[in-house]
């Protein structure tokens, strides 16, 4: 049995269907099935029942889950531990953040960094989902949210303070309930965030032209004329044409954290990234 075959039915099982599987992997939906046939085929079991709703693992595959996730387990830990011992500044660090934050703050960063240690390689992964660091999706991770997962090094790295803001053309709404205003905020996944449930506390009468998860997106809209948005001063600041708007109360600010897993905490290369960030920034504390 072969650990390459153990990754393509753990991709199988967390993604319930062979297409999930095959973005998981990056690998195409034919290839997964032929692979989920030949797996099959040497441990002697079906592993999964087909439905109309996708794969569903029999009895034999939910035995072979629970070894699968330990021998997974086992390497990713070997993985980490020989990436932590690594002493030189040079090779591969998988970074994650939010969209805006990492093209307006750490991309930046990740510049100034690469002119000091050109051998080091920066994936930078910008996505609304939550990267594993156990599994290595991630190196190190750049979030709005503590972390709770086990073994994962983290502190606060910053304040992030919010501003409401509008292009030019908009009208600056008056005190009141925000009849007549159009707002543009996050979409129904992350509506009870603090700034969104501000924004619509403040002008609850004011309709949603707009939603979307991306900052980014929000900020285009915003600048376009489209309405009204609450966004991070780092981001809103630079965007051509917006102004700030005062309704009276200063929306909520976020804390930015920073994690990665124990693991690489000797990682030369990681240290001297948070450093540069830490530095760059303005952070007194140095990497934990």
């Amino acid at each position: 049995m072969e650990w390459r075959d153990l990754k393509i039915f753990l991709a199988i099982a967390r993604a319930g269907t062979l297409g999930g599987a095959a973005r998981l992997t990056g690998q195409t939906q034919p290839t997964m099935g032929r692979r989920l046939r030949a797996f099959e085929t040497a441990v002697g079991h079906t592993l999964f029942q087909r439905t109309s709703d996708g794969l569903v693992l029999t009895d034999a595959g939910s035995t072979v889950l629970s070894h699968a996730v330990r021998v997974e387990e086992d390497i990713l830990a070997l993985e980490r531990a020989l990436a932590g011992s690594a002493g030189v500044l040079e090779g591969l660090l998988r970074i994650s953040s939010s969209d805006w934050f990492g093209a307006h703050v750490l991309s930046p960063l990740i510049a100034s960094f690469r002119q000091t240690h050109p051998g080091v390689s920066v994936e930078l992964v910008t996505d609304s989902r939550l990267f594993s660091l156990a599994r290595r999706e991630a190196d190190l991770v750049f979030r709005i949210t503590p972390f709770d997962e086990p073994d994962i090094v983290q502190r606060r790295l910053m304040r992030l303070d919010y501003a409401v803001y509008a292009a030019p053309q908009v009208p600056v709404p008056v005190a009141g309930d925000g009849s007549g205003c159009v707002l543009i905020t996050m979409d129904s996944a992350f509506a009870d965030i603090p700034d969104a449930l501000w924004l619509r506390r403040q002008l609850p009468r004011a309709r949603i032209g707009f939603a979307s998860n991306s900052r980014e997106a929000q900020a285009t809209q915003c600048g376009a004329g489209a309405g009204i948005a609450v966004l991070p001063c780092l981001l809103g600041d630079r965007v051509a044409h917006l102004r700030r708007i005062d309704l009276g109360e200063t929306p909520p600010g976020r804390d930015v954290f920073i994690g990665y897993h124990r693991d690489l905490r000797h990682l030369t290369r990681l240290r001297a990234f948070i450093d540069h960030v830490s530095a760059q920034l303005g952070v007194q504390e140095s990497a934990p």
